[in-house]
């Protein structure tokens, strides 16, 4: 495999933070899904997500997952089952820990809230 091929098929099935903001923002046809338990799920999610446990049969749209963080695999858990369904599946590199750091809204049960960025994540990379 050339390095070209490497990089784009990461492309192909990997997304950030700051890519999954500006879709949502731009209200690109997107769904969000996230893969993370309920306990989690009330303390916090990405505003729009839905629960994996929630996720509609597939129509097409493209699929955005994300758990916790980068210590984390359940994303790619999640991103694998999904393309073994038939999915059109991307994975959000960082998860909702870097979401939050980099200052992003956070639903929960109590609405939505943000935390100042963190000076280490953001201003973003200008990538």
């Amino acid at each position: 495999m050339k390095a070209t091929e490497f990089f784009e098929a990461r492309l192909a099935f990997q997304t950030d933070v700051a890519d999954v903001r500006a879709a949502l923002q731009q209200r690109e046809h997107i769904r969000v899904v996230d893969s993370r338990s309920p306990q989690a799920w009330d303390q916090g999610r990405i505003p729009g997500a839905i629960r994996l446990a929630d996720l509609p049969d597939d129509d097409g749209t493209p699929v955005v997952t994300y758990c916790w963080g980068p210590g984390c695999n359940g994303a790619t858990k999640a991103a694998l089952a999904l393309a073994q369904r038939g999915y059109q599946v991307r994975e959000m590199l960082g998860g909702i820990e870097y979401w939050i750091r980099e200052g992003f809204p956070v639903d929960s049960a109590d609405g939505e809230s943000r935390r100042s960025p963190d000076p280490l994540t953001a201003p973003a990379c200008g990538c």
